[in-house]
């Protein structure tokens, strides 16, 4: 599985951007997308995620820090999952990934260490 994260930039506090992450290649019918990010001097966190099951998606699940403020989708036409980002803060400032966990479990589903293929990341930086 090849993942392509893009949609990263530079944007004032309260600005919004949408993450796009396409995915090539193939991986079983039951897997999870996940969106991680790192800032400087971090460890890498998980973002949003949303698992499959075939066509079926669950619910997506999001961090605290991000919940009512990000929105994880997808457009099946073109294999792409999506991160829309709004009134993104200073501290929203990191390097965002898109992985692909493809045994879920309710264990590993926000698990950096559980997600085996990585996209490039892409840089979101918003200035204050």
């Amino acid at each position: 599985v090849q993942l392509q994260a893009s949609g990263g930039g530079l944007v004032e506090a309260g600005g919004s951007l949408r993450l796009s992450c396409s995915a090539s290649g193939r991986t079983s019918s039951t897997y999870a997308m996940g969106w991680f990010r790192q800032a400087p001097g971090e460890e890498r966190e998980f973002v949003a995620g949303i698992r499959w099951r075939g066509s079926i998606r669950s619910a997506p699940y999001y961090a605290d820090s991000v919940k009512g403020r990000f929105t994880i989708s997808r457009d099946n036409t073109k294999n792409t999952e999506y991160l829309q980002m709004k009134n993104l803060q200073p501290e929203d400032t990191a390097v965002y990934y898109c992985a692909v966990n493809i045994a879920p479990s309710e264990l590993s589903l926000r698990a950096v260490e559980r997600h085996r293929y990585w996209g490039q990341g892409t840089l979101v930086t918003v200035s204050s």
